[in-house]
Formats: structure tokens, C-alpha cells, sequence
């Protein structure tokens, strides 16, 4: 097989980008250890990024995106994995300057490729993607720094989002109370059926927002948004807890006094999936695929062709997705 489908983004002379699903070639691809056949990805933030052409995100066009990626081993120049390999790969540069897992087939250093652990499906792999494994992240954050269901609630933000919708389930599944802030409260129901005990809103968390310290609400907290949602969860998490932060959509900005760290020792943990090195991403991996692996990850899922991928970022783009969006790429 020599060409393949992939959604290609292009820019154009006037600086404008355009995106489409066509042929591609095998020989397109970037050089790399590791061909691989893909089966699933899924739509992250990120990739509509990508493909409307953010200098931070991607550079170099034409350019198919797609930061997620399963599917089976075609070929391995270095032996680290035979053909028939299910593999999962997420992270490096992946669907950033390098072809992604919106195409059939990705070329990449067989380095950036973890073997499917057994408990997982390549579609169930998918559904986590990137967003699930940062989730994985934050949660894993949480414990090791001590934090234990019986010190109190946890704060979700973005509760809805990929990030935010798998970390409320995972962190129900952990036995940790979990209250959800949504700027979507008609989602209520959709958030309780993941896990969460309690739904706030983003005005809710943002009341008294000119004070230095807040009332002690949380033992810890998951921010996906960051900015003044990250803030308001620093100033009212208890003595001793962590707070982890991994996103940036509302803003990149942190406006908060020393006061919650120095009078109550509270941490922030900086969360990130990209280059997280492979030993911690195996065992990740294997725990999300085992005391960790969610019996919900179909009701926080939207499944769509490659085809369905273009109206689905400018979805994206406007806030309006929730859950998970798993791209069957075969299908």
C-alpha cells in the first residue's frame, strides 16, 4: 500500500489555513523507526490547535494532526516491536511537527511507542488518549503527595472537558469525593454519572475571587483551565494538600498570593504528558489499564469517523464538546 487517507492542513498564500480529508503517501511520512497501520485516535484541544495553524502548537505545513494514535506494527527497524504489535502511541512530537494520528499511517522513532497493555483495547486506549493519560497524571500527583480520600473533597475544573470528564471518573474510581466546577451545569447529571458527588459552577468557585485566602474546601484539586479557576482552587485548598495544573484554556496567566503556599503548604503540581519519560508512562499505563481502568469510559465518549474530524474541531474550538471523542480511523 502506497497512499493512504489522512486530513491534511495547508496554508495558503495568505496566511489563512485550510483542512481536508485526502490521499496521502507512505512516502510523505517523516523518516522513523517504527510504520504503524492506526486503528483509533482522539480529538484533544490540542489538535484543533494544530490544524488552525498555532505557531506554538504546530510549524511546519503541510501538516496532519492528531497527538493521539493506536494501531498495529507494519514495520520496526530496530526490533523494539514485531509486525502485529498493538501499540499506543502519545506525546513527543506526535501530531505537532510530526505527521499524526489523523492519517492511516504514522512514521515515528519507535521510542515514542508503548505496547498496549492487555487490559486495554486499542479503542479503549483511545478513549483515555492524551487527555485520560494527563488525567492519570494529575490523579497519581494527588496520592503521591499524600493525598487520601479521607482528607476531603477533590476540585475538578473543566470538569466536562477530556482532561477534566476522565479525572472525575478516575478519581471516583480511587474512592476520592469529587466536586465537579462545569461552566455547563446543564451536564450535571452527565458529571454525577461519572463519579462526581457534588457540581458547582464556575461562578460558584469564582466568588470572593479579591481575597488572598479562601475558606479550607479542598484536600486537593485537578485544574485543567488554569488561570483564575487555578487561583480560586489554590486559595481554598486545605493545610498540606496539592493542587495539580496541566492546562491553560481560560488563561496562562497565575494571579495569586504566596499566602496558601506559605501559611498553609499548599503545592502546586505542574502536570505534563508530552515528554513524560517512559518509565512512569509504562507503569501509568498499566495501572489505567487495571486498578485504574473505568467501566464508563463508553458513556463519556463521542465515536466519529475521520471523516466527521474537520466539524468536530471547530467544535472543539468553541468550548462545546464534552467527554471524550474517539476518531475511528478505519472506520
Amino acid at each position: 500500500m502506497t497512499s493512504f487517507k489522512a486530513l491534511l492542513v495547508e496554508k495558503q498564500e495568505d496566511k489563512s489555513f485550510t483542512r481536508k480529508v485526502t490521499q496521502r503517501s507512505l512516502d510523505d511520512l517523516p523518516e522513523g523507526t517504527l510504520l504503524i497501520k492506526v486503528h483509533y485516535s482522539s480529538l484533544n484541544y490540542k489538535d484543533a490547535l494544530s490544524a488552525t495553524g498555532n505557531p506554538g502548537v504546530s510549524r511546519n505545513f503541510p501538516h496532519t494532526p492528531g497527538i493521539d494514535a493506536a494501531g498495529t506494527v507494519v514495520s520496526c527497524g530496530d526490533n523494539r516491536f514485531k509486525e502485529g504489535d498493538e501499540v499506543i502511541v502519545t506525546g513527543f512530537d506526535l501530531g505537532m511537527n510530526t505527521a499524526g494520528g489523523f492519517g492511516e499511517y504514522i512514521r515515528i522513532p519507535s521510542e515514542w511507542a508503548v505496547a498496549k497493555p492487555n487490559g486495554l483495547t486499542l479503542r479503549e486506549s483511545m478513549i483515555i488518549g492524551t487527555a485520560g493519560f494527563t488525567a492519570g497524571l494529575s490523579v497519581q500527583g494527588l496520592v503521591e503527595h499524600g493525598v487520601t480520600p479521607d482528607k476531603g473533597d477533590i476540585l475538578v475544573t473543566g470538569a466536562t472537558g477530556g482532561v477534566g470528564s476522565v479525572a472525575v471518573a478516575l478519581l471516583a474510581k480511587a474512592g476520592f469525593s469529587v466536586v465537579a466546577c462545569t461552566g455547563k451545569k446543564e451536564h450535571e447529571s452527565f458529571l454525577k454519572t461519572l463519579g462526581a458527588s457534588k457540581v458547582i459552577t464556575r461562578d460558584e468557585l469564582l466568588e470572593n475571587k479579591e481575597r488572598p485566602m479562601l475558606k479550607e474546601q479542598f484536600a486537593g484539586a485537578v485544574d485543567t483551565v488554569g488561570g483564575e479557576y487555578l487561583a480560586q482552587a489554590i486559595k481554598a485548598t486545605q493545610y498540606g494538600g496539592a493542587v495539580t495544573c496541566c492546562g491553560l484554556t481560560a488563561a496562562a496567566d497565575l494571579n495569586v498570593s504566596v499566602f496558601p503556599f506559605i501559611l498553609r503548604g499548599v503545592s502546586l503540581l505542574g502536570i505534563d504528558s508530552v515528554q513524560c519519560p517512559m518509565p512512569p508512562r509504562l507503569r501509568l499505563w498499566d495501572k489505567l489499564a487495571s486498578e485504574w481502568k473505568l467501566n464508563c469510559l463508553d458513556n463519556l465518549t463521542e465515536e466519529v469517523t475521520l471523516d466527521a474530524v474537520n466539524e468536530k474541531i471547530d467544535v472543539i474550538l468553541k468550548g462545546q464538546i464534552s467527554g471524550r471523542t474517539l476518531v475511528n480511523i478505519q472506520g
